[in-house]
Formats: C-alpha cells, sequence, structure tokens
C-alpha cells in the first residue's frame, strides 16, 4: 500500500497539504517499507501555484484536484495541515488523510503504522488496506 508524506526536507511530516511542493511515497506491507519516490509539485520548495491561486475559485480548485489526482494511488496522505474541501477531495478518492499535531520524523510514522497494521488495526486503517489488494 502507498503513502504519502508532506515534507519539505525529505525526511519529516513537515508541511501543509496544498502548500506541499514534495509528498515523499513509500510502500508499506505487514511486514515493512521502503521509500519509493518523491513527487515533486514545484522546482524548489513551497507549491506557489496553489498557493497564488487560492482566492480564484475554480482554479484554485482546479489545482488542488490536480494534486489530489496525481496522489491517487496512495490509500493514505500524511501533512501538518489541510482544508476542508481539500480533505473532502482525498477521502473522495478513497484516500485516508492523516493529520500530524507537530512535525514528526516519516520513518517514525511508518514505525508506528507498522505497529497498528500488527496490532489492534483501527477500521480506518483496515479499510485501506482492503483497498489494496497487494497486501
Amino acid at each position: 500500500m502507498k503513502i504519502a508524506f508532506a515534507t519539505v526536507d525529505g525526511t519529516s511530516v513537515d508541511e501543509h497539504f496544498g502548500r506541499a511542493g514534495m509528498f515523499a511515497v513509500y510502500n508499506i506491507t505487514r511486514y515493512s517499507f521502503e521509500f519509493l519516490e518523491f513527487r515533486k509539485f514545484a522546482p524548489a520548495g513551497r507549491d506557489l501555484e496553489i498557493e497564488s491561486s487560492r482566492d480564484l475559485g475554480q482554479m484554485h480548485e482546479d489545482k488542488v484536484q490536480a494534486k489530489v489526482e496525481r496522489l491517487s494511488d496512495c490509500r493514505i496522505v500524511y501533512f501538518t495541515e489541510i482544508g476542508g474541501p481539500a480533505a473532502a477531495r482525498l477521502v473522495g478518492k478513497g484516500i485516508m488523510p492523516v493529520k500530524v499535531k507537530n512535525p514528526l520524523p516519516i520513518r517514525e510514522a511508518l514505525t508506528e503504522l507498522l505497529g497498528s497494521i500488527n496490532k489492534s488495526m483501527p477500521p480506518w486503517l483496515r479499510k485501506a488496506m482492503n483497498a489494496d489488494e497487494t497486501l
């Protein structure tokens, strides 16, 4: 199952979903996880196209939707913040949005998730895993 992490530095969940210029994508199984790729949405740092279109209605919505589409093969997306409409778009694609209160090392998030998979799995995680036939 693929999981994406909004990241500035490539090692921590430390960015807002819309502002994120990069997501680290990992694959997780019942027993391990591995880094797959960085998906870049901006040449450097923040996604200025989404930020600059914030008050431009449909143009902004289209840019957010494009980001959601590029992450649509992921079952879970981690970030520090997200707007309600963007979260609804993720859920509509079958992607579980996960907000962390404070920046968190990606490896720590993956280790916690791996522990949940192998112990008492919350219903949202069971649903995400069942949507991925590779697990």
